[in-house]
């Protein structure tokens, strides 16, 4: 079994860091380049385009910053709990209008902060899986304090998220960056959560699923 050198915490809040930046940088300079034109254009049709930008990139930005404060931030002290309505609210903002939809099928309540992280950035990782698009249906089992998680990924061209998967296949472990980090605090958060990930195939979908050990 290949043994899996571990970063330092330091290394590790460096990484998150360059993960959100990278997130949040472009919607971020969109917002810049739709005042620029509010300040250089005196054409109507160019500003009212202008403030379309902003308004729909700070929606987009705010999400991502939100998702950002759950999945990875503290998002409360140790040992608290998060309403899953929540969660889902975030979930949704992450999605977004665009070319996923999200099914959510849970239980209400309050469940572990790591549980609750390790499911969104779970859902994280089901937009990977379904690059050309499509529907990512969450189902919540269980009880609040030993839940089961399983999503299924639906859409042309679905696959295993690459690095997520990598880590769940426990080979040769991909290279920690700001592209990787998410998939590896994926699979760090199961192990803190006791929980076990499987990814497998139904047909031409994609199943990312989450079992108590």
């Amino acid at each position: 079994m290949t043994v899996r050198a571990q970063p330092t915490d330091l290394e590790l809040a460096a990484l998150i860091s360059s993960k959100i930046c990278h997130d949040v940088i472009g919607p971020v300079g969109a917002i810049y380049n739709g005042l620029e034109i509010l300040d250089e254009d005196d054409d109507a049709q160019a500003k009212n385009y202008a403030l379309d930008v902003i308004r729909n990139v700070t929606e987009q930005a705010s999400a991502r910053l939100q998702f950002a404060r759950f999945a990875f931030g503290a998002a409360g002290s140790a040992g608290a709990l998060i309403d899953l309505g929540t969660a889902e609210q975030i979930s949704r903002g992450l999605i977004g209008k665009g070319k996923h939809k999200l099914v959510w099928r849970g239980m209400a309540g309050h469940m572990a902060k790591d549980k609750v992280k390790l499911l969104l950035n779970l859902i994280a990782g089901a937009i990977t899986a379904l690059p050309r698009g499509g529907e990512i249906e969450v189902r919540i089992q269980g009880s609040l304090e030993q839940p089961s998680f399983a999503l299924h990924c639906r859409g042309p061209g679905a696959r295993p998220p690459q690095y997520l998967a990598d880590f769940v296949a426990g080979g040769q472990p991909p290279q920690l960056d700001a592209m990787s980090i998410q998939a590896y605090y994926t699979w760090r958060l199961a192990a803190s959560s006791r929980m076990r990930l499987d990814i497998a195939k139904d047909g031409a979908d994609i199943l990312l699923l989450a079992k108590p050990m």
